[in-house]
């Protein structure tokens, strides 16, 4: 650490006027005061949060979904995630929540992997990563046209890690769980 501004540090948000809110997010013009006291505008997009979850099950496949992206236009494939949209709920029920709803499966241990920020640059999203293992199906309650025509199939952990090297797969919660899942196990 500098200390000269260098390092990131002497930045400081003075101010923050929201510009548009969604159901989901909402969008900020903030006034940023820089080390040597200048002003800048820069654009936020202030969001929940989410949550994913790497099932694995006991013969080393995962439960991936090939779900629709609007912004895309194309399906992706995924493992099982959502929006942190319940007040007050703890991440790993949030966890437990969506692997329910989206793959109807429950698990008996749901580890934390880790926590990243999506794109730093202008959203303070943060996506939680967890290991989901003892699966036992209960019923889906999918959410959504996009959740409802998803397909969710299961595949082998190992084919999981070619996907990513061969470009199927592109989502980077879905890249950061498995390479991690591997590591683990």
């Amino acid at each position: 650490m500098t200390g000269d501004g260098r390092d990131g540090s002497g930045f400081r948000v003075v101010g923050e006027q929201v510009a548009w809110t969604s159901p989901r997010f909402e969008v900020a013009s903030a006034e940023v005061e820089s080390p040597e006291g200048d002003r800048l505008q820069r654009v936020i997009v202030h969001h929940p949060g989410a949550v994913a979850v790497v099932p694995l099950h006991d013969d080393r496949t995962v439960t991936l979904v090939r779900q629709y992206r609007v912004a895309l236009d194309a399906p992706l494939w995924e493992i099982p995630a959502g929006l942190r949209d319940v007040d007050g709920e703890p991440t790993a029920q949030t966890a437990r929540r969506e692997l329910a709803e989206e793959v109807g499966l429950a698990a008996d241990r749901v580890e934390r992997l880790v926590a990243f920020h999506n794109s730093a640059g202008f959203a303070d999203e943060v996506t939680t990563i967890f290991l989901a293992t003892g699966l036992a199906p209960v019923p889906d309650d999918r959410q959504g046209p996009e959740e409802q025509h998803m397909v969710v199939e299961r595949i082998p952990l190992d084919e999981g890690l070619a996907m990513i090297d061969d470009g199927r797969i592109t989502d980077a919660k879905t890249i950061i769980g498995l390479l991690l899942t591997a590591r683990r196990s």
